[in-house]
């Protein structure tokens, strides 16, 4: 038997994921994850529901003026989400 080219298993990995449409949904669940890390147990607190569909991550944020700062900060944050997920995961925030 020829071995072609040798592989990481993590690149395995990923390529079994990508095929089976799990890549999606995975990286999904790391950024929603992810919110407590990047903006801190502070602003996590302050945190609800949180879910993405069509691409936008939907937040509940019970605090009226936190919702107005992250408001005026949603292209910095979804840059931010984007990188410590490593891929193109969301392209905008909703803040209820």
């Amino acid at each position: 038997m020829k071995r072609g080219g040798v592989k990481s298993i993590s690149e395995l990995v990923r390529a079994t994921c990508r095929e089976e449409g799990l890549e999606t949904p995975l990286n999904e669940y790391r950024l929603i994850k992810a919110w407590s890390q990047v903006l801190g147990e502070n602003v996590n607190n302050y945190t609800g529901e949180m879910y993405i569909k069509n691409q936008i991550l939907y937040v509940h944020v019970t605090s009226s003026v936190l919702r107005q700062e992250l408001m005026m900060n949603k292209k910095n944050l979804v840059r931010r989400l984007n990188d410590h997920v490593k891929a193109q995961v969301i392209t905008d925030i909703i803040l209820k």
